[in-house]
């Protein structure tokens, strides 16, 4: 790391945040959005919210000139290549046009920086020299060429075994170190979070892939099997590089209902510790089999975008072969052509191959196979029906979004609302289907509550005005 390394760095998207003169808001709002909430991508309408309300606030307790601009400005110019604090795209599987919020690498990479400043519960120095001492064992052990020397050591083992086996049928167990406990947890937590971080780089590895193969594939001249050869190559290099090997087997781990099993039991079991349950810590830990399934997830879903490229690649060749040859068919009647009006004067300017009858067998024909673009010679006229098709025009549509919107904007000034309170203040509009749609989004919340001991009425006006009621169980929305 010299003077020029550093001089170069500058311009790199981290720097420029760090130097930014609206670091703190860039960086309490993607810490308090993504990292804090263990989200990997979030929509943009809803991050747009919070932005909001964590600028009213904001205002509130700095000032009105506080950072005048519109959260949705502030995000677009996040995401912009200018800045690269935030990565803005739209995924390939969505149905809609709103586009997705994540952060990039540089991004979450100052912000796990940044929270090393924080003083922690205590530093803790025994477990990771032992974790050191051990992975330094472990190397030595799997590199050793004596096999003599690996039979003493796994000798050595057994015996260490058996003595603790002989010690815990005579009854003698020695008691767990709280503090012991404590200091591995908290190792454990932040290797977690680490790991977390470290996908979002994985994936932008595999991104950086796809985005330099378009580019082979747009500027490049030579034919389909180089060009096919070379992007494999390097897609072989990559997948059997040491990062490539260490996520196939993270993978494979990850996806075995065994394992699954076993770290789902594991953290059952020490998350319900007296002295873990004394600890300061987040849920990272108790959804960690989920959150590290979503990353993995991403990443390949990176990687089949990959693949989607090459196929569209080998369409569009194809393509463009079939265009040349039928060229080639044309030019060859065009000649033809010029030959029958001015025939050459030499009778045996060509010959022609003995013509043989052809044999069609019924059974050889292809099965009927309609048009994909059906051709329509005549304008369909309008029908006429026997119903009623008002209907048709009065349908609704329950917009859970803002539903959302009006839960957070309720939740502003108070811990808790129940549903009751919320309808009093948003009135239901849409009838029962927009109760429904409350009681789906607190199933699908971690902020929510649906207590069944306790019922509650919610009562609203349809579009006669005649009152409706709904007995169902009590709903609670918190912060």
């Amino acid at each position: 790391m010299d003077f020029h390394r550093l001089v170069g760095l500058r311009s790199h998207p981290a720097w420029r945040l760090l130097q930014a003169d609206s670091a703190p808001l860039i960086i309490s709002f993607l810490h308090r959005s993504f990292i804090a909430t263990n989200q990997r991508s979030i929509a943009a309408e809803e991050l747009v919210t919070r932005l909001d309300d964590y600028l009213h606030h904001l205002r509130e307790s700095s000032g009105e000139n506080k950072y005048p601009r519109k959260g949705r400005d502030y995000l677009n110019d996040w995401a912009s290549g200018e800045q690269g604090y935030l990565r803005k795209y739209y995924p390939a599987a969505s149905v809609g046009d709103e586009p997705l919020f994540d952060l990039t690498p540089a991004t979450e990479k100052v912000i796990e920086w940044l929270s090393g400043f924080e003083q922690k519960q205590f530093v803790g120095t025994e477990s990771r020299l032992l974790t050191v001492f051990r992975l330094l064992n472990e190397i030595a052990h799997e590199t050793e060429v004596d096999p003599q020397l690996r039979i003493d050591r796994l000798e050595q083992e057994k015996a260490e075994l058996e003595l603790e086996i002989a010690r815990l049928k005579s009854g003698q167990m020695a008691p767990h170190d709280p503090t012991r406990v404590k200091e591995k947890f908290l190792q454990a937590e932040d290797t977690a979070r680490q790991l977390l971080s470290d996908f979002r780089q994985v994936e932008e590895n595999f991104r950086s892939l796809d985005r330099g193969v378009r580019e082979r594939i747009t500027i490049s001249n030579s034919g389909k099997g180089q060009m096919l050869d070379d992007i494999f190559s390097e897609q072989d290099a990559i997948t059997e590089s040491d990062q490539g090997r260490s996520f196939k087997a993270f993978w494979s781990w990850l996806m075995s209902p065994s394992s699954q099993d076993e770290l789902q039991t594991i953290l059952e079991k020490v998350l319900a510790l007296p002295e873990v349950q004394s600890l300061q810590h987040d849920e990272l830990l108790g959804r960690i089999r989920f959150r590290l399934l979503e990353a993995g997830e991403k990443v390949n879903s990176t990687c089949a975008q990959l693949v989607e490229q090459l196929r569209h690649y080998l369409a569009d060749q194809a393509w463009l072969e079939n265009r040349r040859i039928m060229e080639i068919v044309r030019e060859i009647e065009q000649s033809a052509i010029a030959v029958r009006q001015s025939p050459p004067p030499d009778k045996l300017f060509t010959t022609l191959q003995p013509c043989k009858p052809e044999i069609e067998l019924p059974m050889s024909r292809g099965l009927f196979r309609p048009a994909v673009r059906p051709v329509i010679d005549e304008v369909p006229e309008e029908g006429q029906a026997e119903f009623d098709s008002t209907a048709l025009y009065s349908q609704h549509y329950v917009d859970e979004r803002e539903l959302r919107a009006r839960i957070r904007h309720a939740l502003q000034n108070r811990q808790q609302i129940s549903l009751s309170e919320l309808v009093k203040q948003y009135p239901v509009r849409k009838g029962l289907s927009e109760v429904v749609a409350y009681l789906h989004i607190a199933s699908e919340s971690d902020h929510a509550l649906v207590n069944a001991e306790q019922d509650e009425v919610i009562v609203w006006l349809d579009d006669k005005g005649h009152q409706k009621e709904a007995s169902m169980p009590e709903v609670v929305f918190t912060r």
